[in-house]
């Protein structure tokens, strides 16, 4: 039930400071193209969604930048590579530049002839904020494999010792149980990936002005879909005839049955997308609603109390991004486990998912 108060309480401190934010005036910053009209919902939406440039902080009139890559791609033009730089002026005021435009408002590019097509393959933030923290599970995890490959019986130190009961937990809590003791080896490739793919990008979204990976419905809807592909390929004869010939039901509830089963398919994928996406976004927003009520109301009374529950929901978030990284882990495991379960056995695997998918939907 804690669980279950804690999604409670974070959907009304959501639903609370987003009425507060779209009803109260407040004055934007000089520069940067935006105009006084904008209220504090499109400055929290415009840090919570990806861009072409990181933007790191703004010290007065100085916005603090990191230009990225623009990669476009025209039948017309070919291959076309410039900096998002190109799009901004002295004044960090927004431009058009070689027959493009990037709208500030929406965050994507656009061509200034609307009669134009083209492909866009930039390298947002988001993007880069991926590759910044696969390096990061490369470097970790190919030193600790190192360490075990050159002397497997030396105790583990440092990151091996921080990381490998994390790892013990992923193989023998989740994926041993609910995908079989036979099994399991071929998936746990993917679920410590994902596990520590979510697990890093949710820490590292909680840094002062870094990117919302996984916030960004792309992202987990890419995850989701990955999940939603080894399940099916995996599956086996009774996975299937559980689908199109279920167990126990007279034929002429089939034609009932079947289109059920088909939307379940899909129902669980688009479950592990929104959750992730979900609970990473809201949490963002409240705490930059938090921190933004102090020049929303213009009194430096609030501020303590502003900074008091910002710091309370930081630490939430933290606790969020481990529960979230272990919530899709085990919905994959349990996917899993369904598809590729000997159904002789099936009264056995039954007694050990309920608890755990009940336990994971309080989440």
């Amino acid at each position: 039930m804690g669980k279950a108060n804690n999604s409670t309480i974070r959907s009304l401190f959501l639903a609370l400071f987003l009425s507060i934010l779209t009803t109260s005036p407040i004055l934007a910053a000089d520069g940067g193209g935006e105009s006084e009209a904008e209220g504090p919902t499109d400055f929290i939406f415009h840090h919570v969604k990806d861009a072409y440039e990181w933007h790191f902080i703004t010290i007065g009139h100085t916005h603090v930048t990191l230009p990225l890559p623009i990669i476009l791609y025209s039948e017309d033009r070919g291959l076309e590579v410039f900096m998002s730089s190109q799009f901004l002026d002295e004044d960090h005021h927004y431009i058009e530049h070689n027959g493009y435009r990037l709208t500030h408002e929406g965050g994507y590019l656009e061509a200034v002839d609307e009669g134009r097509t083209f492909y866009d393959l930039s390298i947002t933030k988001n993007v880069f904020a991926m590759f910044i923290s696969v390096a990061v599970m490369l470097i970790i995890f190919l030193s600790i494999a190192k360490r075990y490959k050159n002397d497997p019986r030396t105790p583990p130190k440092g990151l091996q010792s921080l990381l490998e009961p994390i790892i013990l937990f992923v193989r023998d809590d989740i994926a041993r149980p609910l995908i079989g003791e036979k099994k399991y080896k071929r998936f746990m490739p993917y679920l410590l990936t994902v596990f520590f793919f979510i697990l890093i990008n949710n820490l590292l979204g909680l840094l002062p002005g870094a990117a919302n990976v996984t916030g960004n419905i792309a992202v987990t809807f890419v995850l989701a879909f990955i999940t939603f592909v080894i399940t099916q390929f995996n599956g086996n004869k009774g996975y299937w005839m559980h689908i199109f010939k279920t167990p126990g039901v007279p034929w002429w509830l089939l034609p009932i049955m079947i289109p059920i089963e088909i939307v379940g398919l899909f129902t669980k994928p688009f479950s592990l997308m929104v959750r992730l996406f979900a609970n990473i976004t809201a949490g963002h927003i409240i705490i930059l609603s938090l921190i933004g009520l102090i020049f929303i109301f213009k009194s430096i009374a609030l501020g303590p109390v502003s900074v008091i529950f910002g710091t309370i929901m930081t630490f939430l978030e933290l606790l969020v991004a481990f529960l979230q990284a272990y919530v899709f882990t085990l919905l994959s495991a349990i996917y899993f486990g369904g598809a590729v379960e000997e159904h002789d056995h099936e009264h056995e695997h039954d007694e050990k998912v309920p608890e755990m998918q009940q336990n994971s939907a309080m989440v």
